[in-house]
This record gives structure tokens, sequence and C-alpha cells, in this order.
């Protein structure tokens, strides 16, 4: 390859056109990198500061060193609410629990697993099993049990000694649907119970049937007005064997209480309806039915002596006898007849009725005759 300063001005622009002038440019770059200190250093940035917070590892630089790690801030616990507040061991045995957050929905905050219901002589109800509630749910079950429940139990001659829990708080939806709304239990906010026992060993359950009606109505009128929700059995079929209790809160203050008291069934049941009473009115009988066939009356026989007849027995509530229709009139010639062949000791016709006549049959149409004249003779022979 030929190379020139004369070609080179020509192939790049940096304007060469002479050894002289390549010469003096190497010559500048040599005095310029000697007249240089030998020892330059290149300026670095500061250093990151200590309280600085950490830096990711995708905004951090290479060659960055990470800066100390800053421990997470101590969380504050909150203040109690107003409802733990009140619900005192005066009241419940009701412990705080953690806040539950999922999955999905479920959970909630100012939880407590109520154990027990204080009444007001300082005895305890036991909640069997304990149930995970908020605390507002809590202290409704706690002021039902003390207010409404214990007097009843009094007026009973006993006292309340134990509140059968059947579910709380439980992750799923109504009534355990696949794919149903969320239920007030994955809330924390519902108590399923089946009855309650008393300390004499009485079991009043809530949906028993054998239970006195009266005593499940003034159940039923307190739960009604301390809950938004009551569900019992006739509701949707899935509470036949206990009552469901909420605090859902809906529009306007919407309230559901639906809870059919079913009455107690017989022991033994009636095979056979119960006999008329006698004093009952008649039945009304439509003409012509309920009536007894009227036997034909025999012929009379020739006696010297004829007895005297009994007198009618009149029957109660019997239908009149319908009128008896005259015989048809006989032709002279068939009297005429008729007197050769009749015996002597009969003088008059049966009275027996004629048979009856078999129905006459309709005759068919014939259709050719509704056809035009000039075609009839196609179909007759």
């Amino acid at each position: 390859m030929k190379f020139s300063a004369g070609e080179a001005g020509r192939k790049w622009p940096c304007g060469v056109r002479s050894r002289d002038q390549w010469a003096m440019v190497t010559l500048g770059a040599l005095l310029i990198s000697s007249a240089a200190p030998a020892e330059a250093k290149i300026p670095l940035p500061q250093p990151r500061p200590a309280t600085a917070p950490a830096l990711d590892g995708k905004q951090a630089g290479p060659g960055t060193a990470p800066g100390p790690e800053t421990p997470p801030a101590p969380s504050v616990p909150l203040p109690p609410s107003a409802c733990r507040l009140a619900l005192t061991d005066a009241v419940a045995i009701a412990p705080s629990l953690p806040a539950i957050t999922g999955p999905g929905a479920c959970g909630g905050d100012d939880l407590v697993r109520l154990e027990a219901v204080v009444l007001p002589d300082r005895t305890r109800v036991p909640v069997k099993p304990a149930a995970t509630l908020r605390c507002t749910m809590a202290s409704a079950i706690a002021d039902w049990v003390r207010t409404d429940m214990a007097p009843l139990a009094e007026g009973l001659g006993s006292r309340v000694s134990e509140l059968d829990n059947f579910d709380s708080f439980e992750c799923r939806g109504r009534n355990r649907v696949a794919g149903a709304k969320l239920s007030e239990h994955g809330k924390a906010n519902a108590l399923d119970v089946r009855g309650l026992r008393l300390a004499d060993g009485r079991f009043i359950g809530l949906t028993d049937r054998a239970v006195a009606r009266d005593l499940r109505e003034k159940v039923m009128d307190s739960v009604c007005a301390r809950f938004t929700t009551v569900l019992g059995p006739g509701s949707d079929g899935y509470h036949e064997n206990h009552i469901h209790l909420d605090l859902a809160q809906r529009r306007n203050g919407y309230r559901i209480c639906h809870w059919e008291l079913y009455d107690s069934m017989p022991a033994v049941a009636p095979l056979l309806p119960a006999e008329r009473p006698a004093d009952a009115p008649p039945r009304e009988v439509a003409e012509g039915e309920g009536k007894a066939p009227v036997p034909s009356p025999e012929p009379a026989k020739q006696s010297p002596v004829t007895p005297q007849a009994a007198p009618p027995v009149v029957q109660r509530d019997a239908a009149p006898e319908p009128a008896k229709r005259s015989p048809p009139a006989i032709s002279a010639k068939r009297s005429a007849s008729s007197k050769s062949t009749l015996p002597a000791s009969v003088s008059a016709p049966s009275s027996r009725p004629a048979a009856a006549k078999p129905p006459k049959r309709k005759r068919k149409r014939n259709r050719h005759n509704e056809l035009p004249p000039f075609l009839r003779s196609l179909f007759t022979r």
C-alpha cells in the first residue's frame, strides 16, 4: 500500500498536507506530556453520609460502597379502642388478639378471644369453645347473656352455666358455598349458637321442637332486638340446627330476622280421621249422590185375611224418595192378547223397569255426495 502526504489530505479531514506538519504536531504533543506533573490525581466524590437512607442495588452505581443499614422503625402499638376499654374483666374474659390480615378480604382488627361472660353476681358463663370475634360483637354477646339470658334462666329455677358456640371466625363464603360472597364469619363479626346449658343439667336447644314454644319465642325476640342478622330454621336450609347472629351494616339500618318456631311433633301419628261428632250438622249431599237403591215391590199374594200394616218407620235426615213413574199405556191389541197368556194371579204389568235400549249408531257421512256430479260416477259403482 502506497501512502503519501498529498493523498492523506484527501482521505482524512485532518488537513495534514506535508511531513513537516506531521512532525510539528508530534513534537507539540511530546512537549505537553513532559510538562504535566508526574503525580496527577483524579478528584473523587465525597463519602456518603451515615444518616443517608440505604440505596437499592439498582440505584447504587458501580463501585459505590453500600452504606450502613438502618434498623426498621419500631411499630408503635395502637391505642385501645373504646370497646376494648369498656370490655373489662367485670364484663367478660376476653383477651386481645393481634389483627388478622388475609387471605383475601378475611380478617379484621380490634379482635378478642371471648372465653367467658361474667354475670353481675361474678359467676362466669364459659363460651365453649372460645370464640374469636371483633370487640363489638363480643361485647354484644356478653350484654345479651348478662341482660336477657340470665333472667330467663332464673325464671326456670336455675342459672346459665355454658354457651354452646357452634362457629365463630372462619375465612369462608356464605354457607360454605364455593364462590359465594364473603360471610360475616370471615370478618370475625358473627357467631353461631346452638343453645344454653343450665346449672341443673338441662340444655335449652334453640332449634329443638321439644323446648316450649314460648321460651324459644322469648329468645328470638331478644336476639332480633340486639343483632342486625338472625337466621334460624326456615331461613335458607343451612340454619336448621343453630342460630346465626351477626352485626352486619346495611343501608338505612336494614335488619334481617328469619327464624321459624316449629311446634313439637305428635308422639303417635293418627292413622284414621277422628269420628264425626253426633251434634255436627248434616252434610250437604248433591242431588242423586249417596242414595241407596229402592228395591222393587213384590206382587201382593191373594189371601183371605189381610194383615194389618205396620206403622211406617220415620228416618231422620233421609232424602225423600223420588216419585215413581207410571207404566206406559198398553195398546188394545197387546192387552187383548195378554189376557190369554198372563196367569190369573197377575192383573197388572210388571213394575220392573224396561231394559235400556242401545244407543243408535250414527251413520257415516257419504263424502261422495259432496263431490260435483261429473265426479260422482268415478267413485260409485
